[in-house]
């Protein structure tokens, strides 16, 4: 190295020790640029892949499960939807002792026995009377959640329970089927209420991240629910003869300890602000819920919900089915709704014993499989309510329905493969409820409508939900003698035309507001407008749905 360029290097060297900066010192505002530009540029270095699922505006308020939040899911979960699912399979495992009742009471009365078809009626309205009583249930919700609020009318509903109760119980003394027949309707009337508000007022105190895992609550314990009836229905506890009237009223015990502490919980925020319009009230419920002092964002969130409903009021069911901005909406209620009771769940919670004595399975190991079915089921919930806010809710309704379609035909298979086996069993291994779309469609209902449409909107879904349940516990059995093993051959085409619409219409709706949702279903209007084959559909990050970009209308059509 030549001298020059040692002594340049050497120069170089003591530079920082012995010079100065030549520029003068930054101002305050430069200085501030500074120091916000070195915080901001080291946190997208340290977290280049960091995304937040959830607005910012959210904060820490609604990112955590609160106890109060978790209690009041739990009771009122409790209280109504465990009686819905007791009730739906409380009457599979008497069934012939409830038979032997009526055959003794028709002939004490009348002096001859009933005819064998006569016999099949009367069980299967004492079955099917429940979904009946649900139907005409769900029709005053609309008015008694405005009027009493969700709280108040889950509370005042178990009062329905407590008359029911009473009327099951005591129907053998008294020697009265229609006593029976009569508590199964007063039970479905208070289910009915309770399966459309319930899911309703879970979904309005719940942050928009945790709505769809409380909203699924109710489905475990309605799985819960069912499990409770097959194991109390086994010969060794309740499944006697002497013990059917005590089993059909148990259902006193779960009611009567919802009347007793769900009155303490409070009514819903968004309830009390935008259709009381309290915000004292309204403020306190949220604290109480989210276990923090500062709702500003969520009160904000409401009041935004509120102004955009400021020229609106509650609106009727036959306002809502001619109301052309929710018309989206109002159709993927009716299908969902109405392809889960018709999927083939009912069926299999109604008519276990049979549809597994129709398999070939031996009468003595029947109601043993019936409880390993149940267990299925509530493993099934419990697997969609933890992964339901990870997934989402269009996945877990496509693979739902998907594989309960499968199921039905895969029983068909076996049931038409085993005849003649000498011991056939290979149709249980085929299990709907697994794969069955848990209870998405309920919450569904409560985020697909914003707060003046949502008690019309339960009225409708509830009402074809109850109604498509009363079709499948009447007609199942003579469909069964009719058709046979294709009998699930018509459940199997309802799964394959619900997965279609789902997949091609129902956005997904996790971790959005009640606005957010109501705007993307208001950009598809103009697919109803648009003329005759001027729509294109163009797949969305592969899931097909009908957003507004992927309405195109062709060059022809325009000019």
């Amino acid at each position: 190295m030549s001298p020059a360029s040692q002594r340049q290097c050497g120069e170089n060297r003591g530079a920082p020790a012995t010079r100065r900066p030549r520029f003068p010192p930054p101002t305050a505002p430069q200085q501030r640029r500074s120091e916000n530009a070195g915080k901001d540029k080291p946190s997208e270095v340290r977290n280049p892949r960091r995304r937040s699922p959830l607005p910012p505006k959210s904060g820490p308020l609604v990112r955590h499960l609160t106890f109060p939040l978790l209690a009041t899911t739990l009771l009122a979960s409790f209280g109504s939807s465990l009686l819905y699912g007791y009730n739906l399979a409380v009457v599979n495992s008497p069934a012939v002792h409830i038979k032997a009742f009526y055959n003794a009471t028709w002939s004490q009365r009348y002096g001859q026995s009933p005819s064998q078809g006569l016999l099949t009626v009367m069980y299967s309205l004492t079955v099917s009377v429940f979904a009946l009583g649900g139907l005409l249930g769900s029709f005053p919700v609309g008015m008694l959640v405005t009027r009493y609020g969700r709280n108040g009318t889950l509370v005042r509903s178990t009062l329905l329970v407590f008359l029911a109760g009473a009327l099951m119980g005591f129907s053998r003394h008294l020697e009265s089927p229609e006593m029976v027949i009569v508590g199964r309707f007063v039970t479905g009337l208070h289910s009915g209420i309770c399966l459309s508000v319930v899911p309703m007022y879970l979904g309005e105190i719940a942050p928009k991240n945790l709505r769809g895992f409380l909203g699924l609550v109710p489905s475990i314990f309605i799985c819960l629910g069912v499990f409770s009836a097959q194991v109390l229905g086994l010969p060794e506890l309740l499944g006697e003869d002497g013990y059917w009237p005590l089993f059909l009223s148990l259902v006193v015990i779960p009611a009567f300890l919802q009347l007793l502490l769900l009155h303490w919980f409070p009514e819903s925020p968004r309830y009390l602000l935008i259709e009381k319009n309290n915000v004292r009230g309204a403020t306190d419920a949220l604290r109480w819920f989210l276990g923090k002092d500062d709702v500003r964002d969520v009160l904000e969130e409401m009041r935004e919900e509120q102004r955009s409903l400021s020229s609106l009021e509650t609106i009727s069911v036959w306002q809502l089915l001619r109301d052309g901005s929710v018309r989206w909406q109002t159709l993927s209620v009716v299908v969902i709704n109405m392809g889960m009771q018709l999927s083939g769940i009912d069926a299999i919670w109604f008519y276990t014993n049979t549809i597994f004595q129709h398999a070939g399975i031996l009468g003595p190991e029947i109601p043993y499989t019936t409880v390993g079915t149940g267990a299925i089921e509530v493993l099934a919930g419990l697997l969609g309510c933890f992964t339901i806010e990870k997934l989402g809710r269009r996945p877990l309704i496509i693979i739902g329905f998907s594989f309960m379609g499968f199921c039905c035909a895969g029983i068909t298979l076996a049931l038409v493969l085993q005849v003649g086996a000498s011991h056939p069993t290979s149709a249980g291994k085929f299990n709907p409820p697994l794969t069955r779309p848990a209870g998405v469609p309920f919450l569904m209902t409560a985020e697909l409508f914003k707060q003046s449409h949502r008690p019309a909107a339960y009225i409708v879904g509830g009402s074809l939900n109850w109604l498509s349940n009363f079709t499948v516990g009447f007609v199942f059995p003579f469909l069964q003698m009719s058709a046979g093993a294709f009998c699930y051959l018509v459940f199997c085409g309802v799964c394959v035309l619900v997965t279609l619409y789902v997949y091609l219409v129902i956005p997904e709706t996790k971790n959005k507001t009640f606005v957010e949702i109501s705007q993307i279903f208001a950009a598809r209007r103009p697919f109803l407008a648009a003329p005759a084959g001027a729509v294109k559909l163009v797949p969305l990050g592969g899931y097909g749905a009908l957003e507004n970009s992927s309405l195109e209308l062709s060059e022809s059509s325009r000019a």
